[in-house]
């Protein structure tokens, strides 16, 4: 019997360390080669590591959460050839994985909580009350603020009348314990903390990062995508079988690139650090993903050089390889100016936040129908507002509304979106 250790890996671009984001194995348990051991995470990408070896588990080396420096012990296993460690003692430990989240049960404010197993004191035992009891409009909401039932409570009131001091001895002669509540108004009082990890705990501090550096404006303008919508449905019937079907995204990505060559300050990427802004010829447009690990933004790499329908079909290749958990890795990083939308949950003014280092961020909201004028009379027409946030240290709010108008333009006018 040997001892095999897999250590945290070198996965190249000059990190120094990981986030062990998850485990898929336990102390004790048998692993064939191959075999899926844990995920860690870096800044851009999610990597799993698998077992080289057959083995038992004997030891995990961290929990989820925890940042782990590269060469690292992450795994023993417990095998039959020699290993690759010197010879040790191998016990099996108790399992390392991440600790059990339990809900922790509070008392109501001001009572003292009993022990689960403690049983509730009772009162001198006498028969179930029935009809509704006589109590004031103030002795009822303190009843109900401590959740007592006033049926329960013997009132010393003319006619059975429930006081206050009635209240107070029987809440004393409980024990400080509440009596049952009535039906459908008990108070939950249970907790859950949920460790922030993996990619949520990437997300939350690129979110914090973005919001702290970048002093944002936004600026929202709405577009009325009737004769694009048309166009799209259009296509689509023509084309669909042999080219694949065009989306919103496919049609507003291409709009951005033309609109783009005439305020290319907006396809930029700001080095605060440094005191300096890179503007690109290449348009590496981000596209926000929301998946079952959170949000993830893949990118299409020179959308400058995409058709509708290679646009299209890139961006539903890449949607759907983020919600497996199979995205490559250079499509994490690298790109210039953002897209976020919510699809139908798009709502109609959202305020997106910018995906520093970039300086811009495109958000789409759903499309509405609803009354317009147009030429003295109200018509029916398909409208879809942009909610679009800025970095104002380097977008003046007149290129800002420039470039949005142009895409407005582009979208309203979709014949320009086929020109070329």
């Amino acid at each position: 019997m040997g001892l095999h250790i897999i250590k945290v890996p070198d996965i190249g671009e000059g990190t120094a360390e990981v986030e062990l984001a998850a485990w898929h194995v336990k102390a004790g348990d048998l692993v064939t080669e191959d075999q899926a051991l844990a995920d860690i995470m870096t800044d851009k990408a999610t990597v799993e590591i698998p077992s080289p070896v057959m083995g038992r588990i004997v030891t995990l080396g961290g929990q989820v959460g925890q940042q782990m420096a590269v060469g690292a012990e992450l795994v023993r296993i417990e095998v039959d050839a020699k290993g690759n460690v010197a010879d040790e003692a191998v016990a099996v430990p108790g399992d390392a994985a991440a600790p059990v989240v339990a809900r922790i049960p509070q008392a109501a404010p001001g009572m003292q909580p009993q022990p689960p197993s403690q049983p509730e004191p009772q009162a001198q035992p006498r028969a179930e009350p029935t009809g509704k009891p006589l109590a004031s409009p103030s002795v009822r909401r303190r009843a109900d603020e401590l959740g007592v039932g006033l049926k329960y409570v013997q009132g010393s009131g003319p006619a059975g009348r429930v006081m206050h001091e009635d209240l107070d001895l029987h809440v004393a002669a409980r024990g400080a314990a509440v009596s049952a509540p009535s039906p459908g108004r008990a108070r939950l009082t249970g907790e859950t903390q949920i460790q922030v990890v993996g990619l949520r705990r990437k997300i939350a501090q690129k979110m914090q990062e973005s919001k702290r550096r970048v002093p944002h404006f936004g600026y929202v303008e709405e577009v009325d995508v009737t004769k694009l919508e048309t166009m799209r449905g259009e296509l689509n019937a023509r084309y669909s079988a042999t080219r694949g079907k065009l989306t919103l995204l496919s049609l507003l990505a291409r709009a951005l690139v033309i609109a783009l060559r005439e305020f290319p300050q907006i396809n930029a990427r700001y080095d605060d650090d440094a005191g300096v802004v890179k503007r690109y010829e290449a348009v590496h447009l981000g596209i926000a993903t929301q998946t079952s690990g959170g949000l993830m933004v893949p990118v299409l790499r020179h959308a400058e050089s995409h058709d509708l329908w290679s646009c299209a079909a890139e961006i539903a290749g890449m949607a759907e390889r983020a919600r497996s958990g199979k995205s490559l890795r250079e499509e994490l990083s690298g790109s210039t100016l953002t897209i976020s939308s919510l699809g139908v949950l798009g709502g109609i003014v959202t305020a997106p936040v910018i995906n520093y280092p970039e300086v811009a961020i495109v958000g789409v909201n759903r499309i509405v129908e609803r009354p317009v004028f147009r030429g003295g009379a109200v018509v029916s027409r398909q409208m879809m507002n942009l909610s679009s946030s800025f970095d104002h240290r380097v977008v003046d709010g007149v290129d800002a509304a420039g470039f949005i108008q142009a895409v407005r333009l582009a979208l309203e006018s979709p014949s320009i979106l086929l020109i070329e």
